[in-house]
């Protein structure tokens, strides 16, 4: 643990333990049948500089819809909740977040922000920014993983714990549960959790957010052969593979892969690994889940959380819902 001023740092996983996770699971996604790769890796510094520019673009509406509705709904979140603390998870640089503060704060009752992701240099410059805009509020920013360490998440006041932007929807379901039911258990009477959901809707639209005309996504999704290059000695050839985005329509959820444009081996030394590569074979690199609205209570349910409230931009395109532990309601809000 690290502090500045109202800044604390609790690192659960340094650069080493980081590397560590990336070998074993580059190793597991490398040599299965299909091969994969976690969208976590997508976000060193270029992936998170890519991802800004993909949330921009016109056919990439989830970033758009779900600001639309915080700022519309973030005061009526605030009273609701009556929260003291925000906590996010997967914050990233805490961009929309600001929206959530902002009413928090307006409201008198903001007494702390707790950041959690994965990248420590990101967490600590998204903090020294929030402590800028928000001098009153304690900056509390935990470096870890949603497998290994929702638990270390801070408690003790009345917290409201968001999981903005849809990436619940990067989480296969069974993952999904076991995340679900973790993040329930932990929730305490008086907390409650705020979820972003992109909603299902037509293919076209679906798939062109992720296979956008201009190739930001697929520069995306391709970077993260560079990152294996650079940390793991690989010698992926990018021009060797082809981006790909479709929607499945039976599990309902987009499916990014990388696919292999010629018979071709990978090295990657740190491994000791030869990985083949058939033309047209594909490593999937992403899941992106959309949701209706009776599946995900259906879901939700079932880890132990009810619905207290559900918005939607005027599209229709995308989901915020408000949830508290099953039996505990919203209690009585803490006066402004």
């Amino acid at each position: 643990m690290t502090s500045a001023a109202n800044i604390r740092v609790d690192v659960h996983l340094d650069p080493d333990q980081l590397r560590a996770a990336l070998r074993t699971e580059a190793r597991a996604g490398l040599t299965a049948s299909p091969k994969q790769l976690s969208p976590k890796w997508f976000y060193d510094e270029r992936g998170c500089e890519l991802f800004e520019a993909i949330t921009r673009l016109p056919e990439y509406y989830p970033t758009r819809r779900e600001q639309e509705i915080l700022t519309e709904n973030a005061a009526a979140i605030a009273e609701l909740t009556g929260a003291d603390t925000v906590v996010e998870l997967g914050s990233g640089t805490s961009a929309k977040t600001r929206t959530l503060l902002d009413a928090f704060a307006a409201r008198g009752r903001l007494e702390r922000f707790v950041a959690f992701d994965l990248s420590e240099p990101t967490l600590r410059a998204a903090a020294a920014s929030i402590a800028k805009g928000y001098p009153g509020i304690a900056l509390h920013a935990v470096v870890g993983d949603f497998d290994h360490h929702l638990g270390d998440l801070p408690g003790g006041g009345r917290r409201l714990v968001a999981f903005l932007g849809g990436t619940i929807g990067n989480l296969g379901p069974d993952r999904r549960a076991s995340f679900l039911k973790e993040l329930a258990t932990s929730l305490r009477p008086g907390d409650s959790f705020l979820l972003g959901t992109d909603l299902v809707k037509d293919v076209a639209r679906l798939e062109a957010a992720y296979d956008d005309s201009a190739g930001v996504t697929a520069m995306f999704n391709l970077n993260v052969l560079a990152v294996l290059n650079r940390d793991l000695g690989a010698d992926f050839d990018l021009h060797r593979f082809h981006h790909v985005a479709r929607f499945d329509v039976e599990r309902e959820w987009i499916e990014m892969a990388l696919r292999s444009t010629t018979d071709q081996v990978v090295t990657v030394a740190d491994l000791d690994l030869r990985v083949p590569f058939a033309t047209g074979e594909e490593m999937r690199t992403e899941i992106s889940a959309k949701f209706r609205r009776s599946g995900l209570e259906a879901e939700m349910q079932a880890a132990g959380l009810e619905l207290a409230r559900w918005w939607t931009d005027t599209a229709g395109d995308f989901a915020l819902s408000l949830w508290t532990p099953a039996g505990a309601g919203l209690g009585s809000p803490s006066p402004g």
